[in-house]
């Protein structure tokens, strides 16, 4: 099976440094069960790919009321964004 090697935008790491230390624990968590295929839903990973048409796509990870936005390249996760539901996809434009 590849690995996936999980990035960080400079972004994603500061919404991360914002969170409480149990929430962000669970989110660094879940990315590095990213590391082992991060297009497929398994449990403790819900993964959707988001219905926008970019070029990579973009996809999003759930956890609890937070959302991660990555997208795939090669052998790399980029996270773009750490949210939280309430802001939505409005930031997307």
């Amino acid at each position: 099976m590849t690995r996936h090697r999980v990035l960080l935008s400079s972004t994603a790491v500061a919404q991360l440094g914002l969170l409480d230390d149990r929430r962000a624990k669970g989110i660094k968590d879940a990315l590095h069960r990213l590391e082992d295929g991060p297009f497929r839903p398994r449990s403790g990973v819900d993964i959707k790919k988001l219905a926008m048409s970019l070029n990579p796509p973009l996809f999003r990870l759930r956890l609890g009321d937070y959302r991660v936005i990555y997208f795939i390249t090669d052998r790399e996760v980029r996270v773009t964004e750490i949210i939280h539901q309430s802001k939505g996809y409005k930031w997307l434009g």
